[in-house]
């Protein structure tokens, strides 16, 4: 069993930045990925960016256009999601996700993922 919590949310003018984190707990986490996803309001949860925690492979949705980093902190079992440049289109629950399954490419839909943090509100104000 693995367990994530999230943490970083708040609120934020357009243009901002926050730092979200997750930190894991649980069964050994070596050979997973970890990913964020998002809800906004009325809209499906949608692939944000993901990491490979042996590999270091990273995959992003299309929306990101570089304005997100994720990097992992292999000895705290915490994936960060830098996001720069946020828009109020950004404004959404993002929860963390950890995916056990060993894959050629790093899954970008939500039922590929296992285990499911409760999500941290970011709002972006414009």
């Amino acid at each position: 069993q693995v367990q994530l919590v999230e943490s970083g949310g708040g609120l934020v003018q357009a243009g901002g930045s926050l730092r979200l984190s997750c930190a894991a707990s649980g069964r050994a986490l070596s050979n997973y990925v970890m990913g964020w996803f998002r809800r906004a309001p009325g809209k499906e949860r949608e692939f944000v960016a993901a990491i490979n925690w042996s590999t270091g492979s990273t995959r992003y949705g299309d929306f990101v256009k570089g304005r997100f980093t994720i990097s992992g902190e292999d000895a705290k079992k915490t994936v960060i999601l830098q996001m720069n440049s946020l828009k109020p289109e950004d404004t959404a629950v993002y929860y963390c996700a950890a995916d056990r399954a060993a894959r050629v490419r790093i899954a970008i839909r939500v039922y590929d993922y296992d285990y499911w943090g409760q999500g941290t509100q970011v709002t972006v104000s414009s």
